[in-house]
């Protein structure tokens, strides 16, 4: 990355001024007539050090002396502005265009992180309301792998607790052993949304009717005590259960192109809820209230918020499984920090947990990387109620819209050619749909906007892409990158777009979104476009080679770029 690539300098500049100071990194410059880079140092130290920031400024500016500077400037009240020497950037391209990691710096060397992503329950279909967490973090789980990390991306699946005492009650009540036979998961889901009919209550329940619903719901918190403390019949109906559900989503994750290190769910520590328990106890974090086992809080936004290890009926829950987990990552794979992909809903969850585990000294940095929901125009998604979209047929749509728009512009493709492309883009366009938005915003969710091949989308992504690996194909022979020239001020532009792709990586890693990197690829097959317009590259004449070399590295950008992501990236389209 170019700012790294000054951090030297700008220290010893800064520091000769503050010893030890943190010095601010180089950024882009907004406008490119002031310069390809800016350092805010002097504006931000002048209130500290009570000095003028221009001044200030000033007085830096003699110390970045730097052969790589060829123009620098103060400008504004204290901003410095730095401009690259040509012959300077083009070196750096080279090294950065042959780098499997494209220059991106190995903040993560030598360190693990534990990326918790996806997590459906069992027994039910994976529906869109699964998608933000998984295209979320399986993104983070590219973007870690580029800088360095060791990941273990794990599926913590939904496996365990009172819904498999409600499905356990439900399948022997009224399963439908023909459609369970044909079609185990559309028949469990079925009985699993019969079971939470039954149990809801509305203003005008009869007293018959509310009888009957504590009667369920009684059956089934006993049959998750049963299945909690090793009952024969009820395991081997989860075990069932379990094999089904991970065929089915297997199934999705695999066209999703999805993959995990790990899975992992609630019930691999199953057995260790007691010992936990014990653990909160001696520890002096837990205590007894109403036949419940709770810790309560001093933190000011947690005071009035007790977390519960313990239900009065003796079973664990989520916080203790939580906790157990952390426990286990820990001693297995030793993190230096554990990222939750989870939506909004499970702030306070969360808060807890963390707020525990520091308490009891565990060690890894942990982060909620909350998301904004994905609801219906109509309102909230719910398996009990019926009202969901399941993702498989979110991607059917994506890729027969995606096969319409192939077959037209593209006939002369073979069959299965352009069945490759139209999966690829129809998955892709569903994913990128979702990562181009700022994570913690909610989606309304709009087929016609889920799916659209216009505008900042994948297919325009890609289609850049495969722009760029046509041109280097019709050229006939590899594209020579020493041969890297920039006559015009949008070829230069260009370039700086490419070697910018690091630092886009890099900052939707310190931020935790995943759209930053989708921002930054948009702006560079916008740029790659203009560029492919405005000047002729297989008819260049003298400046051929030099625009086949920068048609190479943004091939080599954008393929980089859109890999992080998940996307599947062609060379044909």
């Amino acid at each position: 990355m170019i700012p790294d690539l000054f951090l030297d300098l700008l220290r010893a500049a800064a520091h000769s001024i503050v010893p030890d100071v943190e010095v601010d990194p180089l950024i882009p410059c907004a406008n490119p007539l002031h310069g390809d880079y800016q350092w805010n140092f002097a504006f931000r130290m002048a209130k500290p050090l009570k000095a003028n920031p221009r001044a200030l400024a000033e007085r830096l500016l003699p110390l970045l002396d730097h052969p790589a500077i060829v123009e620098k400037s103060v400008a504004g009240p204290g901003f410095i502005n730095l401009k690259l020497a040509d012959s300077w950037l083009y070196e750096q391209a080279q090294r950065q265009a042959n780098d499997p990691a494209f220059g991106t710096s190995p903040t993560g060397a030598g360190k693990t992180v534990v990326i918790d992503f996806s997590s459906p329950n069992v027994a039910k279909r994976m529906h869109i309301g699964h998608m933000r967490s998984t295209h979320i973090g399986h993104a983070l789980c590219g973007l870690h792998r580029a800088a360095g990390w060791t990941v273990v991306g794990d599926n913590h699946i939904g496996d365990w607790g009172t819904q498999f005492g409600k499905l356990i009650v439900a399948y022997h009540l009224w399963l439908d052993r023909a459609a369970y036979d044909e079609d185990p998961i559309g028949e469990l889901e079925r009985i699993y949304v019969h079971f939470g009919n039954e149990v809801e209550l509305k203003p005008d329940s009869s007293d018959e009717k509310r009888a009957e619903a504590t009667a369920l719901m009684d059956r089934a918190r006993a049959e998750t005590l049963k299945l909690q403390q090793g009952d024969a019949e009820n395991t081997r109906l989860w075990k069932e259960f379990l094999k089904v559900s991970m065929a089915e989503f297997e199934q999705v994750y695999t066209r999703m192109g999805v993959t995990f290190d790990v899975v992992l769910g609630e019930s691999a520590y199953a057995g260790q809820m007691e010992q936990m328990v014990q653990g909160l106890i001696d520890a002096g974090l837990a205590e007894e209230s109403q036949g419940a086992l709770i810790i309560r809080f001093t933190e000011p936004e947690l005071k009035d918020h007790p977390m519960m290890v313990r239900k009065k009926d003796g079973a664990a829950n989520y916080a203790t499984t939580d906790l157990a987990c952390i426990r286990y990552r820990q001693d297995r794979w030793n993190p230096a920090k554990i990222l939750y992909v989870t939506d909004m809903r499970q702030q306070l969850h969360f808060q807890q947990v963390f707020a525990v585990a520091r308490r009891w000294d565990l060690r890894p940095e942990l982060i909620h990387a909350w998301f904004g929901m994905l609801v219906l125009p109509e309102g909230a998604m719910s398996t009990r109620k019926g009202n969901v979209i399941r993702l498989v047929d979110l991607l059917d749509e994506a890729v027969r819209r995606a096969r319409a728009v192939v077959d037209q512009k593209s006939p002369d493709l073979p069959e299965e050619e352009r069945a490759k492309i139209a999966e690829a883009v129809g998955v892709s366009a569903v994913r990128y749909a979702d990562l181009a938005q700022h994570p913690q915003t909610n989606i309304t969710f709009d087929w016609d906007r889920m799916l659209s091949l216009e505008g900042n989308t994948a297919p325009y992504l890609l289609y850049s892409h495969a722009r760029c690996a046509s041109l280097l194909a019709r050229a006939g022979s590899a594209a020579d990158l020493t041969k890297l020239r920039t006559k015009h001020t949008l070829e230069r532009e260009l370039l700086l777009a490419v070697m910018r792709t690091p630092e886009a990586v890099q900052a939707a890693l310190r931020s935790v979104r995943p759209n930053l990197l989708c921002d930054h690829l948009f702006d560079l097959a916008n740029r790659f476009n203009h560029f492919y317009h405005d000047f002729p590259v297989l008819t260049g004449g003298e400046d051929r080679e030099a625009r086949l070399a920068l048609v190479e590295l943004s091939r080599r950008a954008l393929r980089f770029g859109l890999e992080r992501l998940g996307l599947t990236v062609l060379d044909r389209m």
